[in-house]
């Protein structure tokens, strides 16, 4: 088995940071080159300001799409950099600022880095929780051209 290139799902949750240091170790055990990617679901604001319900205008919050994309961004670089500065030592790390859909996205990102194994966590959605916010990690494992090492995170830590 020859794992050259791993790429890294990361996002701002408990669950990401375990899976991180999880394929950190990995990629130092095969001197791996690193991809980190941060999906950025682009939040735009609806153009219809009138809520439905009650008919009423609904008020703003000032903030125009540029500049909602321009703090997500900044989040994402964020988020980057402080996996980078914890845990890359000095291992070789690309990283990759995605816009769109997360599993679509982790998985184009996956092709372009040309990885041989891509590692996510889960949040261990279960239920209803599932139902409605579907799961990254599963749409992940069944729509990935590579392995995927999907990384729970332990009651423990």
């Amino acid at each position: 088995m020859q794992i050259n290139k791993i790429l890294i799902g990361v996002d701002e949750s408990k669950f990401s940071e375990y899976a991180a240091a999880y394929g950190f170790d990995i990629a130092r055990t095969f001197s791996a080159h690193v991809g980190l990617v941060h999906i950025i679901e682009p939040n735009v604001a609806p153009i219809n300001s009138t809520d439905t319900i009650t008919g009423m205008p609904m008020q703003t919050s000032g903030i125009d799409d540029m500049e909602m994309l321009n703090i997500q961004e900044d989040m994402s670089e964020n988020i980057i950099e402080r996996t980078i500065k914890k845990y890359a030592g000095n291992l070789q790390v690309t990283h990759f600022n995605e816009y769109g859909s997360t599993a679509d996205s982790i998985i184009s990102c996956s092709k372009e880095f040309g990885a041989d194994l891509i590692i996510i966590g889960t949040h261990n959605r279960s239920g209803i929780d599932r139902l409605l916010m579907g799961s990254v990690a599963e749409s992940v494992v069944r729509n990935s051209h590579i392995p995927v090492l999907v990384v729970p995170l332990l009651a423990d830590n």
